[in-house]
């Protein structure tokens, strides 16, 4: 019941609903975080911007598609979560907090961000997974603090080559895309630690093991005929991960032969032929 009451609300334009919906919210939290995860919003409660010295903003799981510009009064805001909302487009004044160290906008509908994001130079973690992204916008390179990008569940095809640039970056989630080759900028970006391609297109990996600084890649799901060759220590999740350094190509040609006899349409044995009958 409270839950429908809730959601009514959020349908009304009126100020005392929304003092209902995010309670009894009218001084700054000790903790400095305010959590209205949940909590069936259509518009932002602009009083929230009062508390300037807030620190942590949690925005999750409501029906948002837009911000007020009051909202760049939080100029001490280091995570805002803005996932699973309605954004078709990231509002700008989300770009004006410049001490965002982690910013949530997995679960929207993006298709781009805008090249005001580059302001955000403290960004350390970015979330951008399940939107509608067909390639990784060219801003993301720019953001030099980068530590870890997911960027899984969207449509990408290729990555650029800029995003070498990031020497900070260490972690790089990529599951779910429509990658058919292993990206060759990754090649050049000796610092990462984790690289996930998960549930892609991918058909064949060249060598990693020159990436000194990796222990995790991730590659499952991919219809490969060989496995990622990776220095000793790195460990692996997908087919043939437990081989080293990796599967034998002729059980890898074999696995494919007998993969693709699986996938041809069967042709019904013919009946044997009907026993002669006594005359």
């Amino acid at each position: 019941m409270g839950n429908t009451i809730r959601a009514l609300m959020a349908f009304v334009p009126a100020e005392r609903c929304q003092n209902y919906v995010v309670g009894d919210l009218r001084e700054m939290p000790l903790d400095r975080m305010v959590d209205l995860s949940g909590s069936q919003l259509r518009r932002f409660p602009v009083h929230v911007c009062s508390f300037r010295e807030l620190v942590k903003l949690y925005l999750s799981d409501n029906h948002l598609n837009s911000l007020p510009p009051e909202l760049g009064q939080l100029q001490n805001l280091q995570i805002l979560a803005l996932d699973f909302n309605n954004f078709k487009a990231l509002p700008q004044v989300v770009c004006t907090l410049k001490q965002l160290c982690i910013l949530y906008l997995g679960n929207n509908k993006l298709c781009d961000l805008p090249s005001e994001l580059s302001l955000l130079q403290n960004l350390r973690t970015l979330w951008i997974e399940a939107n509608y992204l067909t390639q990784l916008p060219d801003v993301i390179c720019e953001l030099s603090l980068l530590k870890t990008l997911h960027a899984g569940s969207n449509a990408l095809r290729l990555l650029p080559g800029q995003l070498r640039r990031l020497r900070e970056l260490r972690t790089v989630w990529l599951s779910g895309n429509l990658l058919t080759n292993f990206p060759p900028v990754l090649l050049h970006m000796p610092f990462l630690e984790v690289i996930d391609v998960d549930r892609n297109c991918i058909r064949y990996f060249p060598s990693l093991a020159h990436l000194s600084s990796l222990k995790l890649v991730i590659y499952d799901h991919n219809p490969c005929r060989n496995a990622p060759k990776v220095a000793k220590g790195v460990r692996r999740v997908g087919r043939w991960a437990e081989e080293t350094p990796e599967p034998d190509p002729r059980k890898a040609r074999r696995y494919a032969l007998v993969k693709e006899e699986s996938q041809e349409p069967q042709v019904p044995a013919p009946s044997p032929p009907a026993p002669p009958t006594s005359s």
